[in-house]
C-alpha cells in the first residue's frame, strides 16, 4: 500500500470513530447554519481537525483544501478533505454519511479514500492501481442500458435556481430506469458506482472536497467521471455525471440538450 494511502486511511479511520461516538449525543451538538440548507456541527470541526492533524503530521509541507477551514498553501501536493459528507443525515440519525479524503499532485488526483464508519466500508484507490473496498478489488457495474440502470443523484441544495433544471433531468431518466436515489451524500453514492450498487450519479453544485476522492475511485474501478455538461474536470465545475462507460455514454445523450455556460 502506498504510504500516502496509509496515512489517509489511519486520518479517515480517526475521524469516523470520533464521528460515532458522537451519535447518541446528536441532540446536544452545537450546529450553526453555514447557508440555507447547509449545516456545520462541532463534530463537522473536530472530525476535520483529526484529519488534518493525522496528514500534518505525516507531510507537514502538504496543502489542505478543506471543507471547515477552507485553503492551507503548501507544496506541490493538495489533500482535499471533507470530514463529514452528509452532515444534514448525521444530525437527523440518518445512516448515510462518510468521511472523504483525496490528495492531488498539481492538480492531478492521486490518492482516495471514502469511509463509512458505520459500516465500517473503506473505499480506497491509488491512481493507476485499481480501487478496494474493504482491500478487495471492485469494478463498476456491467449494466449495458437506462432500463436497468439504477442511479443516484443529489438535490442542487446550494443553488436554488437550478432546481426546475434538475426536475427536468431528474424527470427525463426517471422514465427511462429502474429507479433514481437521493440519499444525501456525494461522497458515498460516488463510491457505491465505483462498486456497482449504482450504475450512474450525476449532481450539479458541488464541491472538490464533495467529489475529489469518489472521482478517483471511480476511474480506478473502471468508470468514466467527468463534469455533467462540458465533460470537463468536475473539480473545477462542482457538476459532475460519474458511470460505468456504457450508462455514461446514455445518461450524458440523454442530458445532451442541456448546457451551462
Amino acid at each position: 500500500m502506498h504510504p500516502m494511502l496509509n496515512t489517509a486511511i489511519k486520518a479517515a479511520r480517526r475521524a469516523g470513530t470520533m464521528i460515532v461516538r458522537a451519535l447518541p449525543d446528536i441532540d446536544r451538538l452545537h450546529v450553526e447554519t453555514k447557508s440555507r440548507h447547509d449545516f456545520v456541527s462541532e463534530v463537522d470541526r473536530h472530525a476535520e481537525e483529526l484529519i488534518i492533524d493525522t496528514l500534518k503530521g505525516a507531510y507537514p509541507d502538504h496543502a489542505i483544501l478543506a471543507e471547515e477551514s477552507g485553503v492551507a498553501a503548501g507544496n506541490e501536493w493538495e489533500w482535499v478533505i471533507d470530514p463529514l459528507d452528509g452532515t444534514t443525515n448525521f444530525l437527523h440519525g440518518f445512516p448515510q454519511f462518510a468521511v472523504s479524503i483525496a490528495l492531488r499532485r498539481r492538480g492531478r488526483l492521486e490518492q482516495a479514500v471514502v469511509f463509512d464508519p458505520l459500516r465500517d466500508e473503506l473505499f480506497t484507490a491509488t491512481r493507476g492501481e485499481g480501487a478496494q473496498l474493504n482491500d478487495r478489488r471492485i469494478r463498476v457495474s456491467r449494466v449495458a442500458d437506462l432500463d436497468g440502470a439504477l442511479l443516484g443523484t443529489g438535490f442542487p441544495f446550494r443553488q436554488t435556481d437550478s432546481v426546475k433544471e434538475w426536475i427536468a433531468m431528474f424527470e427525463r431518466l426517471a422514465q427511462q430506469t429502474s429507479g433514481i436515489r437521493r440519499a444525501g451524500s456525494a461522497a458515498l453514492d460516488l463510491a457505491y458506482v465505483a462498486c456497482g450498487r449504482l450504475d450512474g450519479f450525476w449532481e450539479t453544485g458541488l464541491k472538490p472536497w464533495d467529489i475529489a476522492a469518489g472521482s478517483l475511485l471511480i476511474r480506478e474501478a473502471g468508470g468514466l467521471a467527468s463534469d455533467l455538461f462540458t465533460e470537463g474536470d468536475p473539480l473545477e465545475s462542482g457538476n459532475i455525471l460519474a458511470a460505468n462507460p456504457r450508462v455514461y455514454g446514455l445518461m450524458r445523450s440523454a442530458f445532451s440538450d442541456f448546457s451551462r455556460s
